[in-house]
């Protein structure tokens, strides 16, 4: 078994696993059980009562996230030539079709958002095989494929984010960072909770949300009691 370090040991001592925190009191603790020197990604983690495999219940969306995630998006769009300069306005670090396109062939996909106009997705598809495994392909239910690139672009960089479940029923999301106040994660952490109460599909059987867990980079994690979110 690894030896865990003095700082790990005194951040693990802090946190209870048998219980089941508050909303604001587990995103204050979680600030102060920390452990890295930078400013750690604050991630929520999600089980919901749905089967994936059954296509109503493949949750998958968006969420604007009120304080944003800390960190700055770096975004692709894909557009026809009358749209590349209200795009580069809006934000968007890179923007072309063809040229873009054969950067991505060739392997290069520094970039966090994907955003593509509808009439430009058949020569995007081309490139499906490169994008789709790293998350990236755009999708209308994400809002990633519009024909206003302009404001899927402002709305990423303000803190619009995407989420979808996994195949264990888990969504797995930042909703900050530590330098973030505890007040500041919680709104994010509601944010994303109620939004996704709302998404509940009909044929959902049971309790919708089993779980929730919030950690920072190499924290422990702390589990929260999914009945205090507003």
């Amino acid at each position: 078994m690894a030896k865990v370090g003095k700082k790990r040991a005194a951040a693990d001592a802090k946190v209870d696993v048998t219980k089941l925190y508050p909303i604001e009191e587990a995103m204050a603790l979680i600030k102060e059980v920390n452990t890295t020197k930078f400013d750690a990604s604050v991630d929520l983690h999600i089980r919901l009562g749905v089967d994936p495999r059954k296509a109503d219940q493949a949750i998958r969306g968006t969420v604007s996230l009120p304080h944003g995630t800390g960190k700055t998006k770096k975004v692709l769009v894909f557009c026809t030539p009358d749209k590349e300069e209200e795009a580069k306005a809006a934000g968007a670090d890179y923007v072309g079709l063809d040229d873009m396109v054969a950067k991505v062939q060739a392997g290069w996909t520094d970039v966090d958002v994907v955003i593509a106009m509808p009439q430009v997705m058949a020569k995007v598809g081309r490139i499906g095989r490169v994008l789709g495994p790293r998350g990236l392909m755009p999708n209308p239910k994400t809002g990633t494929v519009t024909q206003d690139v302009a404001a899927a672009v402002a709305d990423v960089k303000k803190g619009k984010i995407s989420f979808r479940v996994d195949k264990f029923g888990i969504i797995h999301s930042s909703i900050g960072r530590v330098s973030f106040s505890a007040d500041q994660l919680a709104d994010n952490a509601n944010e994303l909770l109620g939004t996704l109460m709302r998404m509940r599909p009909s044929s959902a059987k049971g309790v919708y949300m089993r779980s929730l867990t919030v950690a920072s980079t190499m924290s422990p994690g702390v589990k929260v009691d999914n009945k205090s979110f507003r």
